[in-house]
């Protein structure tokens, strides 16, 4: 009898855990991007992962401020964003928010310098 319990306990803790983890690889978020300053050609660089797959881009934005919006679902969801400033160097901030949390922020001052937000 008692081993039936401890089956029967285990079982359920195991379909509990599968359906948390069902429901979290259908779920959609929205991430934005968005790089703020003063500087001028900064490089971004930007990866989100799609249905269990990396999707990296890159672009060069001439002026700030720059802002791109993915909407992802899958159980991995995270990603980057990197940013090198140009030689005039200046300031530049990168920020991303998924859904409505907190967002994520690095800072880039002087010529070629760099900041990378990850861990969202």
């Amino acid at each position: 009898m008692v081993i039936l319990l401890l089956i029967g306990g285990c079982v359920a803790v195991v379909a509990v855990i599968s359906k948390g983890v069902s429901d979290e690889s259908e779920r959609t978020v929205r991430i934005r991007y968005e790089v703020t300053g003063t500087a001028e050609n900064v490089s971004i660089s930007y990866s989100t992962y799609r249905d269990g797959d990396m999707s990296t881009s890159q672009e060069t934005a001439r002026s700030l401020p720059w802002t791109k919006e993915v909407t992802t679902k899958g159980f991995m969801k995270g990603g980057s964003l990197s940013i090198t400033l140009g030689e005039s160097g200046r300031k530049a901030v990168c920020s991303v928010t998924v859904d409505d949390d907190a967002p994520r922020t690095a800072t880039a001052s002087g010529a070629f310098a760099n900041a990378s937000c990850s861990g969202f």
